[in-house]
């Protein structure tokens, strides 16, 4: 079900050229995200809401999404690449596998803080919670890799690598989702939780786990 939500319509909205299809796509898109961010809630978001933030006709964003459900799903996609790339780029200077561990939680955190409520979609949607979305396990694809490496350099103990990175998964997104939803428990600094995480699930000693890398 499509339901309605406010938005301030935008002004008077030249039409695309001839062949930018595609562009208006990616404007729809990111309209959704902005407004998806903005509720907190993708059942909140409606795609007529969407087109009238673009001043289009709602014919125009149902002509690429049939409902709300497709364009919430391609939003999280794009969340998800996103949220990929920023790691990749934060872990660019590191190369001490400890350190790229910490470094690839404490940048998905921060990611988290810009964007409340695009995590909340991501992780607290009906639509999150559908099977077959090959986007949402490329996370765990790297964050199972990054375990492994931390074994493989000594610098944890050996074991599954898939097992401590899925706890890594529910302990960090647990921790995140109740951030923005209690914000007004006596959080501790997310940087000291993390290093908590990493040394009682992934068995860096704390020193490992905090101490910023020399190759940063």
């Amino acid at each position: 079900m499509d339901s309605d939500a406010a938005a301030a319509p935008a002004g008077p909205r030249r039409p695309n050229a001839r062949g930018q299809g595609e562009l208006l796509r990616e404007e729809i898109v990111s309209a959704a995200l902005r407004m998806l961010d903005e509720l907190a809630d993708d059942e909140a978001l409606s795609l007529r809401a969407v087109a009238r933030t673009l001043s289009i006709s709602p014919n125009s964003v149902y002509l690429y999404f049939p409902d709300r459900d497709s364009l919430v799903l391609t939003a999280m996609q794009r969340c998800h690449e996103q949220i990929v790339r920023t790691v990749g780029d934060a872990m660019a200077g590191h190369t001490d596998p400890a350190s790229r561990l910490r470094v690839r939680l404490l940048t998905q955190a921060a990611w988290a803080q810009q964007h409340p409520g695009l995590y909340k979609v991501m992780h607290e949607s009906k639509v999150g919670r559908r099977p077959g979305m090959p986007f949402k396990e490329v996370l765990l694809a790297h964050a199972t890799a990054a375990v492994q490496d931390c074994m493989d350099a000594g610098a944890a103990p050996p074991g599954d690598p898939l097992v401590v990175a899925l706890d890594l998964r529910a302990a960090v997104i647990g921790m995140l989702s109740l951030r923005i939803n209690e914000p007004d428990l006596p959080w501790p600094p997310i940087a000291e939780q993390v290093d908590r995480f990493l040394a009682k699930l992934v068995g860096l000693t704390p020193q490992t786990a905090s101490e910023p890398s020399s190759d940063a």
